[in-house]
C-alpha cells in the first residue's frame, strides 16, 4: 500500500516531485510552505487538500506516512529530525554538524525509511555506468573526471543561495551531489582534499547596495579516494571536479571514469564507453527522451533522476500492506543520512582547503562538538 505523502517546500524541486509522486499513484494530502501565501497558491495549482506554514501540521497529520523534505538547507536538519517517526526523504543538510544530528536521530529509527534525495544515482546512465564497473568495464579504476558548467544558481531576489553559511554556491548545492555519486560509482570515500571557491558575481541587477553574494559561482576540487584495501588500486584514484556557473544558456553535465582498460563518460543523460584499443567511443545507454514537464530552474540529468527515485519509492512500498513498511531492494541505491554526513565532511574540508591552500584531510564525525569548545578554551587561556 503506498503511504500518504507530506511535502515540505514550493520550489522548483517540489514543483515537479508532486506531480511525479501523483503520476506513481501516491496521494499527496499535505504541504508545508515558508508563509501561508506561498503555500496556499501551489497547494491549489496541484490539487494538495491541506497546505499551511506550520511544520507539526503536516507531522500530524493522520494521512502522512511519507515525508519529502526539499527546502533550504539551513532548515533541513530541524524538519527532519521532528519527521522521523515517519518515512523520510529529504534535501542536504547546510552543515557536517546538522548532518551529524540528522545520522543520530535516524538510528532510533532503524525501521523506517530515511534516505536523502541525490537524484543522480538513480539517473539511468549512472545506474549502467555502476554496473560496468562492477563487471570490470575499465579495469582497475583510476581517474575520475567531472565537469559541470550551467549558469547562475542565484534566485531572482536575495535569498539563501546568496549566502554560502546557508548552503548557497555551486560546490554545496551541485557539488555535494557529484562527492556522492562518484563514492557510488566507484565504491571508495575521499581522505584527502584540495580545493579552490571564487565568487565572481557578487552584485547584480537585484542584488545590490550593501547586500553581496558570499557563495561561490566557480569551485575545483581534488579528491584522492580509497587506496590501499579499498578495492580501487594501492594508489587509489584520483578526482577532479569543475564547477562554473557563469555560462548563461549552456548546460555541461560530463562524468568521465578513467580506468586500466578503459573508460566510461556520461554527459549528460547518455552513456558512452571506449575500450583500450578501440577505435572510437561506442554509445552504451541512449537517451530514451523525456516526456514529463520541462522545468527550467532543473537540469534534464537530476529532473530524470528524481523521476526515477520516485519510481523506485512506488516499487519499495506498494508491496507491503501496511502504509509505513518498504522493501530495501528498490531504493537500496539512495544514499543514506550516514552518506550524508560523508558528504558533508568532504565539502567543509574543501572549504577550508580552499582558504588554507593546503591539502585537508576528510575526518567524519563520531560526537556532536562541544558548542561551547570555544568559550572554554578562552577561559582556559584567561585561568592561565
Amino acid at each position: 500500500m503506498l503511504p500518504g505523502v507530506g511535502v515540505f517546500g514550493t520550489g522548483s524541486t517540489s514543483r515537479v516531485l508532486v506531480p511525479l509522486l501523483q503520476a506513481e499513484g501516491f496521494e499527496v494530502h499535505a504541504l508545508w510552505g515558508r508563509s501561508e501565501e506561498e503555500a496556499c497558491c501551489l497547494a491549489k495549482e496541484l490539487s494538495i487538500p491541506f497546505h499551511t506554514s506550520r511544520s507539526d501540521d503536516v507531522l500530524l497529520h493522520q494521512d502522512v506516512d511519507l515525508v519529502c523534505i526539499y527546502i533550504p538547507p539551513s532548515m533541513t536538519r530541524q524538519i527532519a529530525v521532528k519527521a522521523l517517526g515517519k518515512n523520510v526523504v529529504c534535501e542536504k543538510a547546510a552543515t557536517a554538524v546538522d548532518s551529524f544530528k540528522m545520522v543520530t536521530a535516524a538510528r532510533y529509527y532503524p525501521q523506517l525509511l530515511s534516505i536523502v534525495g541525490n537524484t543522480l544515482r538513480f539517473l539511468p546512465a549512472f545506474v549502467a555506468m555502476r554496473q560496468l564497473l562492477v563487471e570490470g568495464y575499465v579495469g582497475e579504476v583510476q581517474v575520475c573526471d567531472v565537469r559541470v558548467y550551467g549558469p547562475s544558481l542565484l534566485d531572482q531576489s536575495y535569498g539563501w543561495t546568496c549566502e554560502e553559511l546557508m548552503g548557497g554556491g555551486g560546490l554545496h548545492t551541485v557539488g555535494s551531489a557529484i562527492i556522492d555519486l562518484l563514492s557510488h560509482l566507484t565504491g571508495a570515500r575521499a581522505h584527502r582534499v584540495h580545493g579552490l571557491l571564487r565568487t565572481f558575481v557578487q552584485q547584480n541587477g537585484s542584488i545590490r547596495g550593501i547586500r553581496r553574494v558570499t557563495s561561490d559561482d566557480f569551485c575545483f576540487f581534488q579528491m584522492l579516494m580509497g587506496g590501499s584495501g579499498s578495492g580501487t588500486g594501492s594508489g587509489g584514484v584520483c578526482c577532479t571536479v569543475t564547477l562554473n556557473f557563469n555560462m548563461p544558456g549552456s548546460f555541461v553535465h560530463e562524468v568521465m571514469i578513467v580506468g586500466s582498460t578503459g573508460r566510461l563518460v556520461a554527459r549528460g543523460t547518455e552513456l558512452y564507453g571506449q575500450r583500450n584499443g578501440c577505435n572510437g567511443e561506442e554509445l552504451l545507454l541512449g537517451d530514451s527522451g523525456w516526456v514529463g514537464p520541462e522545468v527550467r530552474d532543473m537540469p534534464l540529468p537530476h529532473l530524470r533522476g528524481l523521476s526515477s527515485m520516485v519510481t523506485a519509492l512506488r516499487q519499495s512500498f506498494q508491496a507491503h500492506e501496511e502504509r509505513r513498511s518498504w522493501a530495501h531492494g528498490p531504493v537500496a541505491m539512495a544514499p543514506t543520512f550516514e552518506d550524508g554526513l560523508y558528504v558533508q565532511t568532504v565539502v567543509e574540508a574543501v572549504k577550508r582547503s580552499s582558504c588554507s591552500g593546503e591539502w585537508e584531510c576528510v575526518e567524519i564525525m563520531t560526537q556532536e562538538p562541544d558548542p561551547n569548545h570555544n568559550l572554554c578554551e578562552a577561559l582556559q587561556r584567561n585561568k592561565n
